[in-house]
């Protein structure tokens, strides 16, 4: 599994509105600059994500985009399997187990496939956008505003045990 640009500045932006959940909308520009992104690529990835139910948008000089559930049932698979397509490194979970009983001198090849596929999801679809936020601010790290730009480090996603 390979999450793309697209999918990494979603899950930032996700963060953000996370982050401002039960308070006013945050406009395009605001969400852009806390997370660093370009504003142009964010519009698009806010219109798939509005097309998906996940955000909504308010019109006006008080309008921008606020998510429509509360950060705790928003999974990051979810955001993952609509920008980017299935968690499988190649292919999906039921083309994968159909090769494992059809393809016997490789089998072995596509259950470890699978099992990468099946652990990322376990991770990804037992994690939210509040536990990430929440993984941040125990951190005691400051927000985006509030220190200097440092692209050197990686993101990092953090899960818990459940279901696969």
């Amino acid at each position: 599994m390979k999450i793309s640009q697209k999918g990494l500045y979603a899950l930032q932006a996700m963060m953000t509105l996370g982050r401002q959940y039960g308070n006013q909308t945050v406009k395009i520009r605001d969400i852009a600059s806390d997370s660093d992104l370009p504003e142009k690529f964010l519009e698009l990835i806010l219109l798939e994500l509005k097309n998906a139910r996940i955000v909504e948008s308010v019109r006006g000089a008080k309008g921008g985009y606020r998510l429509r559930r509360p950060p705790s049932e928003i999974h990051l698979s979810e955001i993952i399997r609509l920008l980017d397509g299935p968690l499988a490194p190649f292919a999906d979970a039921e083309h994968l187990r159909s090769l494992i009983a059809t393809d016997p001198d490789h089998r072995a090849l596509y259950q470890v496939f699978l099992d990468v596929r099946d652990a990322a999801a376990k991770i990804l679809e037992n994690t939210t956008v509040a536990d990430i936020i929440a993984s941040r601010a125990r951190s005691g790290k400051p927000g985006r505003g509030n220190r200097k730009k440092d692209k050197s480090s990686a993101p990092v996603i953090v899960g818990s045990g459940g279901k696969s």
